[in-house]
């Protein structure tokens, strides 16, 4: 049988200054985390991405960057994740919308309240994708290619 990662897309919103996270329940703990999520068959990464934001923040994202792919084995559950992450903006909130299972909240936190929280992030990659975003890391929309026949 032929091994393959878990396909996840994330969003980094920020707005004054502070960073679009979900605090969830994940694996039995409370953890911070970008919204994110897995890509669904027959969905391409730029509607997985906004699908997944509405889903655990209320809010309708444009994305308008790629910020790198990761790929993160998490050996505790024996899964390999493929992150796509991506930056834009939130453009509209859905105040009224239910929250995705397993979502607390969604918050808005800077980079100093972020890196108190360091030990309460569900990955690795949630702090270097906003490190990676801080340094200027880009790649334009048109790096991605989807073929739906």
């Amino acid at each position: 049988m032929q091994w393959k990662p878990n396909v996840t897309v994330a969003a980094i919103a920020c707005k004054d200054g502070k960073f679009l996270l979900v605090e969830e329940n994940a694996d039995e703990q409370i953890v911070f985390n970008q919204p994110a999520g897995h890509l669904e068959e027959g969905e391409s990464l730029l509607e997985a991405v906004k699908r997944e934001v509405l889903e655990e923040t209320r809010w309708h994202f444009q994305p308008e960057i790629l910020i790198g792919v990761y790929l993160y084995p998490n050996s505790a559950l024996g899964i390999t994740y493929l992150r796509f992450c991506f930056a834009g903006a939130c453009i509209e909130e859905d105040a009224g919308r239910e929250l995705d299972t397993g979502i607390i909240q969604a918050v808005w936190m800077t980079r100093e309240e972020l890196e108190k929280n360091r030990n309460k992030m569900r990955s690795p990659m949630v702090l270097q994708c906003i490190n990676d975003y801080l340094s200027g890391r880009s790649y334009p929309l048109d790096i991605l290619n989807d073929y739906f026949l």
